[in-house]
């Protein structure tokens, strides 16, 4: 098995209403990403591939990054479509869609939590859908050669962590809050499995400088 490193892409367009609105980095979400490839090349971190799912975010993330990998695209790797579950969940039983970081915060436990229950019928996918195909593709990718880099977003990575240490929907909900844009999360193999030795890594921001740059949204 090969270790994993998973990257959040950069901070999006926040104020989006849905999806497609939302799929596309803002002026920081690129430099974001930049900064973190720079950070790569000079720290000399050994990667041998460079996977990314298939939104825009996450094409323009890699892109800053200048790897020099040839990306392979994997559609597995795509973000769960939290604002159409939140429209959804409004429309079906009443739960406001929220406007501002405060309701945000409160409500995308409430998503999850109803997701997981199969209570949301205009749901794009299952949630126990999305969680057999994230840990699908982070198989896949484990078994081949050499340290690769996933490109992807908050929610999957919650997905992943979610698995490897056995939380409840609370505890990833929570974790999927807590992500910053560009940070990054390691799977090392040890005994056989995939087990999180990174959470979280900012090393890229952490200059008095670029504390600005610390986003979660």
């Amino acid at each position: 098995m090969s270790h994993i490193t998973l990257i959040r892409h950069g901070q999006a367009n926040s104020g989006a209403q849905d999806e497609a609105s939302y799929d596309k980095l803002s002026a920081l979400g690129h430099q974001q990403s930049a900064w973190l490839g720079a950070h790569l090349r000079t720290q000399n971190q050994h990667h041998t591939r460079l996977y990314t799912g298939t939104l825009k975010r996450h094409i323009e993330t890699a892109h800053a990054m200048e790897t020099e990998l040839e990306p392979v695209r994997d559609a597995r790797l795509n973000e769960l479509e939290y604002l159409t579950l939140a429209r959804a969940l409004e429309q079906e039983h009443g739960v406001p869609f929220p406007h501002d970081q405060a309701a945000f915060t409160s409500h995308l436990p409430q998503v999850f939590a109803a997701w997981q229950r199969d209570e949301i019928a205009g749901a794009p996918e299952r949630f126990a859908d999305f969680e057999a195909r994230v840990w699908d593709a982070l198989t896949e990718i484990a078994a081949g050669d050499g340290p690769a880099l996933v490109v992807t977003s908050g929610g999957l990575i919650s997905m992943a962590m979610r698995h490897v240490l056995r939380l409840d929907i609370q505890a990833m909900a929570q974790m999927a809050l807590a992500i910053y844009n560009t940070s990054q999360h390691r799977l090392f193999p040890i005994g056989g499995t995939l087990s999180p030795t990174m959470f979280n890594a900012i090393p890229h921001l952490e200059d008095p400088d670029r504390h600005y740059a610390q986003t979660h949204v």
